[in-house]
Formats: structure tokens, C-alpha cells, sequence
């Protein structure tokens, strides 16, 4: 019984204070008197501001609509212009583009409380980084500031076009081709679970430019930057996952789709190597999302178990309640140990 009160006790803690404000709040303590004897995990003052910011739009703007929004599947287009005017999306555009220039670990920082508050509304956001990322690291300057840019200047959507039907996680069996002619690139294949592919303004297109079925993976596929209203394309219709039911996922067929060479991104057969490095770069975020998903559970549990009364008493003084809360909370720490 003294285990359960004293387990009651923190539970009304979490509760009263939020999970969130324990587990998201800088080191204190990590501070080194001399110099090189050590390292600081202290956020910086802009960081904390990002952090800040990202968490009250979560809680005031996003969680009081989310459950709307799933079960519609709604676009979230308010909270997209309004996570914009934030400056909470579109966070890795470099300066010279217009862009905040920020690094994975402040992406990371903002999805977090995103996802805290609707990884729907997360996803739709933080799609656009992970189309816009193959430009960032593999854009010339013509191609960034045209591309990038024009994202700065009002709110705007971009996708990443290279799963398949066939291929997803596999992407060296993509089917899509790319067949140049004269100054022009003819593309026909479909993409298939693009995330903000209906609302996109451009996507990123991977397709195979070797014809040779043999050809390495490192040499036979190019990266294109592929206007969303060019003839030829043809857009799916929506998708309604069993989750995140907000965020637009279709498929996208692309029937002789004319890219001029300009669009090319480095240099034919270049692709598969711009879309794992984009990879490496957005794949931090989701790992980020899943522990504000965790944390949102945590409170949500907690408040569940100090409320709900079962045989006269609330279930957090029944045991089964009280360890099935205590394995949440030794999960999560295992998942934020793992992001960090």
C-alpha cells in the first residue's frame, strides 16, 4: 500500500505540473566551471525560445482542434498558416533563401511539441522539410532560390515523391523513368503514399535514368525538381490512414511529365544518393515526433487513472492501474534516451 500512495503521489505531480515540463526541460546541472573539462546540454536561448513557442501553439492551437481534424481528415490549412507566421515550418532554408538556417537538433526540438499536440498536424508540417531537404543539400543557387525561396514568402506545400507501389523502403526497385530528350527529361511512373501530395506546390522526384536493370543503385537513378501543376500529372485520391487522418497521403501518376534539365538535381544518376542524405537529415524529426506522441499518452494516461474510479476508489490505487502507468513512463525515458 505504501508503494501505491507514493506511486498515487507522482502521478498527482505529473498531473498537477505536466509530464512534459519534467521531461522537456534542459539539464541545470551540466554546466563545466572550466573550460574543456566537459560538455553543456543547456539549451540556448534560442532554442528555449523555439521550444516555447512550438509548445504553446501546440496546446492552444492545435490540441483543441485535433480531434476534429481526425476524424473529418480535414488539410489543416489554418494551423499550416498559422505554424508558418511561427516560423515553425519550413526551419532548415538557409538564410540565404530567405529561411531561419536551422539545424536537425532545433527541428527535432519544435516536432517534439508538435507531435504533442497532433502528429497529424506534425506530419503535414514536417513533410515539407523532408521535400525540401534534397534541395538543400544537393540544390545549385538558381534551384535553392527559386524553389526554396518562393516557400518563405507565403505558406506553401512541397512533397517528396519517391515510394512506389512496389517500393517503398526499397528504393533501389523503383520503376518510375525518367527518358531525356533533347533538353527535356519525359517522365511516367507513379508514386504511391505521398505525404502532402495533393497540396504541393513542387515535389522532389526520384527516377531511374538507367535503363540497365543491372546498374548500381549509386548511378542509376536521378533526383528532379518537378513543378506539382505540370501537364501529365495526375493526383490520387486521398487517402484515409488508420491515423494522423489530417495530414493529405495520395498517390501520383505522372504520364509523360516534361521537366526541362535545369530541374535536374547535381547531375543525372546523382539521385539515389541526394534522397539518403535527405534521409539522414529528416529521419531525427520523426524519431523526435514519436516522443511527443509518447509524452501525450503519458498525460493523457495519467489524468485517466486519477480520474476513472473503479470498486470505489481511483484506479491508480489499484495495482494492474498503477504498473500499467509506471511501464509507460519507463518507456518513454527509453525512447528519449534513444532520440538523444
Amino acid at each position: 500500500m505504501a508503494a501505491l500512495r507514493a506511486t498515487r503521489q507522482m502521478l498527482q505531480t505529473i498531473a498537477g505540473h505536466g509530464w512534459r515540463s519534467h521531461s522537456s526541460k534542459p539539464a541545470q546541472n551540466l554546466h563545466v566551471g572550466k573550460p574543456g573539462a566537459g560538455f553543456s546540454f543547456e539549451l540556448t536561448d534560442e532554442q528555449k525560445e523555439f521550444q516555447a513557442t512550438a509548445r504553446k501553439f501546440a496546446v492552444e492551437e492545435i490540441i483543441p482542434v485535433a480531434a476534429q481534424y481526425d476524424r473529418t481528415g480535414e488539410y489543416p490549412v489554418p494551423l499550416i498558416k498559422r505554424a508558418w507566421e511561427l516560423g515553425l515550418m519550413n526551419s532548415h532554408i538557409p538564410e540565404s533563401c530567405g529561411g531561419l538556417g536551422l539545424g536537425s537538433f532545433e527541428a527535432c526540438l519544435i516536432t517534439e511539441e508538435l507531435a504533442y499536440g497532433c502528429t497529424g498536424v506534425q506530419t503535414a508540417i514536417e513533410a515539407n522539410s523532408l521535400g525540401q531537404m534534397p534541395v538543400i543539400i544537393a540544390g545549385n543557387e538558381h534551384q535553392q532560390k527559386k524553389y526554396l525561396g518562393r516557400m518563405t514568402e507565403e505558406p506553401m506545400m512541397c512533397a517528396y515523391c519517391v515510394t512506389e507501389p512496389g517500393a517503398g523502403s526499397d528504393v533501389a526497385g523503383i520503376k518510375t523513368k525518367a527518358e531525356k530528350k533533347g533538353d527535356e527529361y519525359v517522365i511516367n511512373g507513379q508514386k504511391m503514399w505521398i505525404t502532402n501530395g495533393g497540396k504541393a506546390n513542387w515535389y522532389f522526384l526520384l527516377a531511374r535514368t538507367n535503363p540497365d536493370p543491372k546498374a548500381p543503385a549509386s548511378k542509376a537513378f536521378t533526383g528532379f525538381i518537378v513543378e506539382a501543376d505540370s501537364p501529365g500529372i495526375q493526383i490520387g485520391r486521398k487517402e484515409m490512414n488508420m491515423g494522423q487522418r489530417c495530414s493529405d497521403t495520395r498517390g501520383i501518376v505522372f504520364e509523360d511529365v516534361r521537366v526541362p534539365k535545369e530541374n535536374v538535381l547535381i547531375a543525372e544518376g546523382a539521385g539515389f544518393k541526394i534522397a539518403m542524405g535527405a534521409f539522414d537529415k529528416t529521419r531525427p524529426p520523426v524519431a523526435a515526433g514519436a516522443v511527443g506522441l509518447a509524452k501525450r499518452a503519458l498525460d493523457e494516461a495519467t489524468r485517466y487513472a486519477l480520474e476513472r474510479k473503479t470498486f470505489g476508489k481511483p484506479i491508480v490505487e489499484i495495482y494492474e492501474g498503477t504498473a500499467q502507468i509506471q511501464r509507460m513512463i519507463i518507456a518513454r525515458e527509453h525512447v528519449g534516451k534513444f532520440k538523444a
